[in-house]
């Protein structure tokens, strides 16, 4: 009887061990909420499977889609503390994908502040779990729309610009193009990073006066990116600031739904 009691005391203390790993104090209420409204917008959730927790996501699919036509694909990360839709309220954004067929899924990135594992955090599970959730989605929005495996792009706006570089540096072989504006990655320029996606063609977009990601730091990617020959174009926005250059501007948004277009998988 004293065996089977310290045998269940084990199995509780196991149970509760497991229970402790799932409690994510990083994870609030706020990393659910949704600030788009827009008809065009599906709001969705998902079981995320390491933690069993329920994480949302965006998703736009364009009027033109029909099931077994292979579509583009636009990943778009947002920046921080921003919500998981919030890149698709940016100002012209669903007009231009639905003008250029583009489904469009905004990932939330477990929480609004986990930087796609782009850098160290005081919880590092929660960097891991941030860059996971993004190739989740990735894998949802694949399993159930037809999409064109040659043209998979990924983009994203200040922390999402640095989760650009690095999801596309630690996945190269995904993507056909990829975006940043106004990227916040560690200020100095990761030849490691660029040279693990320097056969991907990029676009860059920065603001002068941007006041939270200095020019210069993005002045010095641009300039790694030419000294090792990766593809790039680099669009300098002067006066531009942080935000508004894009979230704002539907002219500085459609540069990046018009560099899509012309940019394929080779490799």
């Amino acid at each position: 009887m004293e065996n089977i009691y310290k045998t269940i005391q084990l199995i509780f203390l196991v149970l509760t061990l497991l229970t402790t790993n799932l409690v994510f104090a990083d994870r609030q209420a706020s990393d659910d909420e949704r600030n788009v409204d827009d008809p065009r917008v599906q709001h969705r959730s998902y079981t995320f499977p390491p933690t069993g927790e329920t994480i949302p996501y965006a998703l736009f699919v364009p009027s033109t889609y029909t099931e077994g036509s292979a579509a583009p694909l636009i990943i778009s990360l947002h920046g921080l503390g921003r919500s998981h839709d919030w890149l698709m309220g940016y100002h012209g954004y669903l007009d231009q994908a639905e003008a250029n067929g583009y489904i469009v899924v905004t990932p939330l990135g477990y929480t609004r502040r986990g930087w796609y594992g782009s850098r160290p955090l005081e919880d590092m599970e929660d960097a891991t779990y941030s860059e996971q959730d993004v190739m989740e989605v990735l894998g949802l929005v694949s399993e159930e729309f037809t999409i064109d495996d040659n043209r998979i792009y990924l983009w994203g706006h200040s922390m999402g610009g640095a989760g650009t570089y690095h999801i596309a540096s630690k996945h190269p072989e995904l993507f056909a193009g990829l975006g940043v504006a106004a990227p916040a990655p560690q200020r100095s320029a990761s030849t490691d990073v660029l040279n693990r996606i320097k056969h991907i063609p990029i676009l860059v977009l920065q603001g002068t006066e941007d006041t939270a990601v200095p020019v210069d730091t993005t002045r010095r990617w641009v300039a790694k990116m030419e000294e090792i020959g990766m593809q790039h174009v680099y669009v300098e926005i002067a006066g531009g600031d942080h935000s508004l250059l894009i979230s704002q501007d539907a002219v500085n948004m459609k540069k990046f739904i018009d560099f899509f277009n012309i940019v394929r998988k080779d490799y």
